[in-house]
């Protein structure tokens, strides 16, 4: 019996991804004179371009996040964010705000002879894909937002304080890593341990965060936790405690409040119903904001990209976004 392969444009029976797919341009890119951003390009070289903005921030890309693009027709460009992924230094906060990040998309744009590209970013890629649309609207095809994530301080509050009326294990172990005196602010506290140069202190507070997130980014929890200790479980706790400390680093007029900017510009958001660390409401006022863009709402599906039902919906996004073209 011959089992017939996917071809590289269709995606892999029962997965709805495209097949995994290898980079034929990688290198790091040095924005100043610290930091050197990993890059890479897949797909065909002459496609349409699309940028995909991974979350945390501070998570970095994976090879996973190519195959959301048909690689037959689209030209696809992965960035680890400063501090992030196989950037370097990781985890390092210096010079490390959502305008360096911006500023640096740009820079790589530049590098690439990209004119114009899609920019594709779930949770805080999402925040950052509407950041650089506020400064370079002229050098988007449009958007496509998962998870939508937009800086707020009630959003950075849910976080912190909220995941737990859903997932009171979770968040039971998240404030009782720290002593009791310290558990009114836990930003505060984790920061401090986050920034702790004694990876005695630091490494057991990156894991303790990683894996609080975890637990509450699926529908259904893990059973047992995937985030175990390393550079890049640092790198996601550090800086992403940053950024929610410094308020996303987004200025006082809140995206949501400028976002009429950019309704010239196509964008469909996917969401899933029961995301608990970016809600729905967010992806809703977004949507009621953004006139003629497009809210798919995922029935069964949490936060992670990764889940069947968002998997599915942010593929038939892509397409969706080629035949438009």
């Amino acid at each position: 019996m011959t089992t017939r392969r996917p071809g590289p444009g269709q995606p892999s029976p029962g997965n709805d991804l495209f097949p995994p797919v290898e980079p034929h341009t990688a290198g790091h890119l040095a924005v100043d004179e610290t930091h050197r951003l990993y890059w890479e390009e897949c797909g065909d070289p002459a496609g349409m371009p699309v940028l995909f903005l991974h979350g945390g921030p501070g998570a970095g890309c994976s090879p996973v996040h190519r195959r959301f693009f048909n690689p037959r027709h689209y030209r696809i460009i992965l960035l680890d964010q400063r501090g992030s992924g196989r950037s370097e230094p990781a985890g390092s906060l210096m010079d490390n705000t959502t305008p360096h990040l911006v500023a640096d998309m740009e820079h790589l744009r530049r590098h690439l002879g990209v004119g114009a590209w899609l920019l594709f970013g779930g949770s805080w890629g999402s925040t950052l894909a509407l950041a650089y649309g506020l400064a370079h609207p002229e050098r988007c095809l449009g958007f496509i937002l998962r998870g939508v994530f937009l800086g707020s301080d009630s959003e950075i509050a849910w976080f912190l304080h909220g995941m737990g009326r859903f997932f009171p294990a979770a968040a039971r172990r998240f404030l009782t890593f720290l002593p009791e005196g310290e558990r009114d602010d836990p930003l505060e506290a984790y920061y401090a341990r986050l920034l702790d140069p004694e990876p005695s202190v630091h490494m057991p507070a990156a894991l303790a965060w990683c894996r609080y997130e975890e637990a509450c980014s699926t529908l259904i929890p893990p059973e047992v936790s995937h985030v175990s200790a390393g550079p890049g479980t640092l790198a996601m706790a550090r800086v992403e405690s940053h950024y929610f400390r410094h308020g996303a680093f987004l200025g006082d007029t809140p995206l949501l409040h400028r976002v009429a900017a950019l309704t010239h510009l196509p964008a469909t958001i996917v969401q899933g119903r029961y995301d608990m660390v970016c809600p729905l409401l967010t992806a809703e006022h977004l949507h009621r904001a953004w006139s003629g863009s497009r809210l798919t709402v995922v029935p069964d599906a949490g936060h992670s990209a990764l889940e069947p039902g968002l998997r599915s919906a942010l593929v038939a996004a892509t397409e969706r976004f080629l035949e438009a073209a």
